[in-house]
């Protein structure tokens, strides 16, 4: 790893005065990398998205890691994050998979950055200015097969126009047209709505070729259907929320592939209180306490990104056991019924999300996914990179 990722943090002296930290194992990462190219053949290209900050768990680093063991691509958002990383010195292919204003065109080769270009329109534009620079600009055509988000619509009915207006726009002066994409919107869910959007896929792509314009790379399969669905592999998968161990849906088989999460949540006990019967716990006096209790106090709250809605909930684990949250989550702190647990005393490591405290706990709760649990961390919270 780089001189910004050197060091185990437990060498430390003062590793003991973190308030909330995120561990993230860089070994870990390593493991589900290696996990999910064992599932593709030979000579499939590999996109890790490293999008909304490594989906929690820092972008430059994971970028750095994904580099170091081989991946051929990266997938950001937008332009900000796709530039950090240049600044980061990361050098491998940066696909932007969002919306970038044609205005920094510029900037985009500058950084040598690949975007999605979604419609006529806006391949015209990014040519009108890639074109005077006398530069050439990387772009993936997006296609609309039924997310009805970004992309040339390629339904049965558009098909020709969609097909028509892509040839045009991979003709255009200044433009390179690479590669050529889709995005399942519920290929965790529905087989036969995820195998039409393929069909349409695979229907744009033979139209186009047929005009006289063939793509090196086709990439449709994020993280359900590189588990699922090998027919869509193509010539490149893009593993989003697996690859940092957690299944798309929580419903899902484990044993398609083993995963582990890369990130485990934790803070420490500020202190323990011995609190008698009937008195009310945090803001609102949604809990009273049925008993005599000793109640701990943890520096995390809904400023951190630990829901407010786990309030009297969820459980964090303190010495291996649970420990019920008691009241309302604060915004930096959160009190847990640690009665039954011997021996909690200030200074004990619990876990928020982690092994025997799965975030899909919390997810479940919040009547969500892990990915908007992960992605919500805060930055104040300390990522340690094992």
């Amino acid at each position: 790893m780089r001189a910004q990722m050197k060091g185990n943090w437990m060498n430390s002296g003062r590793s003991w005065m973190k308030r909330t930290w995120a561990e993230v194992s860089m070994e870990r990462l390593e493991h589900n990398y290696h996990a999910l190219r064992n599932l593709t053949p030979y000579g499939t290209k590999f996109l890790g998205l490293v999008k909304a900050d490594a989906y929690g768990h820092g972008a430059v680093p994971v970028a750095m890691k994904l580099e170091e063991l081989g991946a051929d691509y990266l997938g950001v958002a937008c332009l900000d994050e796709a530039v950090e990383l240049r600044e980061a010195g990361i050098e491998m292919p940066i696909l932007i998979l969002g919306c970038t204003s044609s205005i920094y065109a510029v900037e985009l080769v500058k950084y040598d950055i690949t975007q999605a270009c979604y419609d006529l329109e806006y391949a015209k534009e990014l040519s009108a200015i890639v074109s005077k620079t006398g530069s050439e600009l990387k772009v993936h055509i997006q296609c609309d097969t039924g997310m009805t988000r970004l992309g040339f619509l390629c339904h049965e009915d558009t098909m020709e126009k969609s097909a028509q207006e892509i040839y045009e726009a991979v003709n255009l002066p200044g433009l390179v047209a690479e590669g050529i994409f889709t995005h399942f919107s519920d290929s965790d869910g529905s087989e036969e709505y995820t195998m039409m959007q393929f069909g349409r896929f695979l229907d744009i792509i033979d139209r186009v070729k047929a005009l006289g314009y063939e793509f090196a790379i086709r990439h449709c399969a994020n993280s359900a259907a590189t588990l699922l669905y090998p027919a869509t592999y193509l010539d490149m998968v893009r593993p989003g929320i697996v690859l940092y161990g957690h299944l798309p849906d929580a419903a899902m088989d484990p044993d398609l592939c083993d995963l582990v999460p890369v990130l485990e949540l934790k803070s420490r006990v500020a202190t323990v209180r011995d609190v008698p019967a009937d008195t009310p716990v945090s803001y609102g006096r949604t809990h009273t306490l049925a008993r005599d209790s000793r109640l701990a106090v943890i520096p995390v709250g809904y400023g951190d990104g630990y829901c407010r809605g786990f309030s009297n909930h969820l459980s964090i684990l303190v010495n291996g056991r649970k420990a019920p949250i008691t009241g309302r989550v604060c915004m930096d702190m959160c009190m847990v019924d640690v009665t039954d647990i011997p021996d909690v005393k200030e200074g004990d490591v619990v876990v928020l999300y982690g092994n025997g405290q799965p975030v899909e706990e919390g997810a479940e709760v919040m009547k969500t996914i892990s990915y908007e649990l992960l992605c919500v961390l805060a930055k104040r919270i300390h990522r340690i990179y094992l």
